[in-house]
This record gives C-alpha cells, sequence and structure tokens, in this order.
C-alpha cells in the first residue's frame, strides 16, 4: 500500500522565533489519521531564529534523533553532555526513565533549520543515553547512509520516506521538500531522478533511519 503526504498538508506553528511543521500530530495540531507510522512518532521541520531555541525541558521513553539541514544547533542536557551540530552531524538521545535538555540556536545572526525525530523505543525505563555522529556529504552522496538503528537490522516490511529537500522519485511518485511517501507490505523501495535532494528513509519496524543526499 502507497500514501503521500505532501508538504503543504503538514500541520503548522508560528511562534515568532520558531516555525515549525508537523508530519504527525503534535502539540496544538492533532490529525488522528496523522498520529505515527509505526514507531515514527514525530518528525518536526523546525526553523529557529538567532539566539532563540528551546528552554530546559524532560522526556522520558523516546528515542529522539536531531538532524541538522543549515545553521547550527547547541544541546545541553542533563547527562552532561554540550555540543554544537552543524549540517552532516546526527545527534541521538535516548530519553529512557528521564533526561532534561534544552536545544539552541547556536548563531546570533543566521537561523537554524533542522528536523527533530521520535521514535518510540521498544523498551521502556532503559538507562538515558547519547550519541554523536558525522556523516560527510561524500558518505550520502548517490546512495543512502545508515545513520541510527536500535540494532542495525535492514529487514522491513514498512518504509516511511521524507524529503528534507530538493525533488525526486520515490517508487514512481514525485516528491518535492517536505513531501513523504508511506509504504507498506514492502520490502523493496526504488529511488530515481534525485536533483539537489536530502532524503530520510525510515525501516519500519526495524526502527532504522538512512540519509541520503
Amino acid at each position: 500500500m502507497q500514501q503521500v503526504r505532501r508538504s503543504a498538508e503538514r500541520g503548522f506553528a508560528d511562534h515568532g522565533w520558531l516555525k515549525s511543521f508537523h508530519t504527525f500530530s503534535f502539540a496544538d495540531y492533532f490529525d488522528p489519521r496523522h498520529v505515527d507510522f509505526g514507531p515514527l512518532r514525530v518528525i518536526n521541520e523546525d526553523r529557529v531564529q538567532p539566539g532563540a531555541g528551546f528552554g530546559t525541558h524532560s522526556h522520558r521513553d523516546m528515542e529522539i534523533i536531531s538532524y541538522v539541514l543549515s545553521g547550527a544547533l547547541a544541546h545541553k542536557d542533563s547527562m552532561g553532555n554540550g555540543s554544537t551540530i552543524r549540517p552532516g552531524d546526527v545527534q541521538r538521545m535516548s530519553a529512557g526513565r528521564g533526561v532534561q535538555h534544552s536545544e539552541f540556536n547556536a548563531s546570533n545572526s543566521e537561523p537554524v533549520h533542522f528536523l527533530q525525530i521520535w521514535i518510540m523505543p521498544s523498551e521502556r525505563g532503559i538507562e538515558p543515553g547519547y550519541e554523536e555522529r558525522h556523516f560527510s556529504e561524500q558518505e550520502r552522496r548517490g546512495q543512502l547512509r545508515l545513520i541510527a538503528s536500535s540494532d542495525r537490522a535492514q529487514g522491513s516490511v514498512r518504509v516511511y520516506v521524507h524529503l528534507a529537500r530538493g525533488q525526486i522519485i520515490a517508487d514512481g511518485v514525485a516528491l518535492a521538500g517536505g513531501d513523504a511517501l508511506k509504504l507498506s507490505g514492502s520490502d523493496t523501495l526504488v529511488l530515481r531522478d534525485a536533483r539537489a535532494a536530502e532524503v530520510l528513509v525510515f525501516d519500519l519496524p526495524g526502527v532504522a533511519a538512512a540519509a541520503g543526499s
């Protein structure tokens, strides 16, 4: 089964300092048709103004992945981690039994544009954890690169494709930046005719994410 989710169909919130598109129901945006897709619970496309950000807040029992498209995002958490991530960096935080963190635009002059992704864990109440890795453009160009996985497994019964920017044809469907494609009962995905594309592919329920450009 194939279902297309266009960029303009997403929820949108404008807080002045933050402009956010919500692929799934989030905060004040609720759509019973788009609450989750398997364990994939949140894909927020956020643009944060210079010097602004999310103050210290709590999470638990969620896998949180931050993927920067442009600019720089500063992170601090109650585990003692503090860093700034930029395009090509992928940050994973396992909230587990509870963690506090903050996220701010690291620049006083340039906005930051990033995706925040939440995936429901297979096990609750685990020890919180943090991981950060850099994936060069060369590693991702013209191919998919595994960037996050619970068990590094590749098997799948459903696939979710999110096009961060550019254009691509996924399984015969033309997608533009912000568009998504849901595939159920499929173990194959054909991507072609990419134009300045940066695409994230979620391999579910193995909870693996891959990115390419």
